[in-house]
């Protein structure tokens, strides 16, 4: 008789980086992978079924409450959840600014806000931020609270988020970014309260189709810069931010929560303080 674990890890975004980290903490779970592409979950499920794991696939559209509360249904059926890894997004190269905003910066508020009415005692999640959004000229203390606080459906009526001031789509994916850091942090206050955890990753470049994407398209001589003149001098991959995701959803991480971890190889460093600096 197959045993099958009452813990269910709940994936959304289908790609490599949430696969890696699937990989390391969903042994013993049920695995429920959700992406907008129902051929991108079932490429995914292939790979994770292959190696031993047990999958279920199911659709989401992370900008639709709808949605997403028919994902936590489906997930729920299967057992209590225990681990959410939130991978979804689109980049500046993939999508104009309004459905940066929409999808990265609101979709992500709304899973976390869905997720952390139900995540079981115990549980942890991970969001999937960028280096982006530390690369954002500081915002005021008035902004940076209303993005972490002001109730999600009133999200994308804030000034700062309104297209008239937003410059292109890097703009709204950096504005997006941070976002995603400061609700993480104020997202912590609330699941606590139900002894989870909720943590944020910011990786820089990972070798993933999404990034090829940027290297191929409009700035991706910038990109390439970016990864010469970093500390490390090259991109990461996938089971380097997995490796990150299981330290801060397993037992070594039980004491982190509300944290954003910035790993991109020194770029961040480089645009602040060294080589990659604007000029004035």
């Amino acid at each position: 008789m197959k045993y099958q674990s009452n813990e269910v890890l709940v994936v959304i975004g289908a790609g490599s980086i949430g696969l890696a980290i699937a990989r390391r903490v969903g042994t013993g779970k049920q695995i429920l992978l959700a992406d907008i592409s129902q051929e991108n979950c079932n490429a995914a499920a292939k790979q994770l079924s292959e190696a031993g794991f047990e999958v279920n696939t199911t659709i989401v559209n992370v900008s639709l409450r709808t949605s997403v509360q028919a994902l936590i249904k489906t997930a729920t059926a299967l057992g209590d959840i225990t681990g959410l890894i939130h991978a979804a997004g689109v980049s500046p190269s993939q999508a104009s600014p309004s459905t940066i905003l929409q999808v990265d910066l609101y979709g992500t508020a709304l899973v976390l806000e869905e997720f952390g009415n139900i995540i079981a005692q115990g549980g942890s999640g991970v969001v999937i931020a960028s280096q982006s959004g530390h690369r954002l000229a500081a915002l005021t203390p008035e902004e940076d609270k209303a993005l972490a606080t002001i109730p999600t459906e009133e999200l994308l009526l804030l000034p700062i988020l309104q297209l008239a001031n937003v410059r292109d789509s890097l703009h709204a994916y950096q504005l997006s970014k941070r976002a995603n850091s400061l609700r993480v942090k104020a997202e912590a206050v609330r699941w606590g309260k139900r002894r989870a955890r909720i943590n944020a990753i910011s990786p820089g470049i990972i070798i993933t189709p999404l990034a090829k994407d940027e290297l191929a398209g409009p700035r991706g001589n910038m990109y390439r810069r970016m990864i010469e003149l970093s500390a490390v001098g090259r991109a990461g991959t996938p089971d380097e931010v997995g490796a990150i995701g299981a330290l801060l959803m397993g037992r070594d991480g039980a004491f982190m929560t509300g944290a954003d971890i910035l790993m991109d190889g020194g770029v961040t460093a480089a645009f602040w303080y060294g080589e990659l600096a604007p000029e004035n």
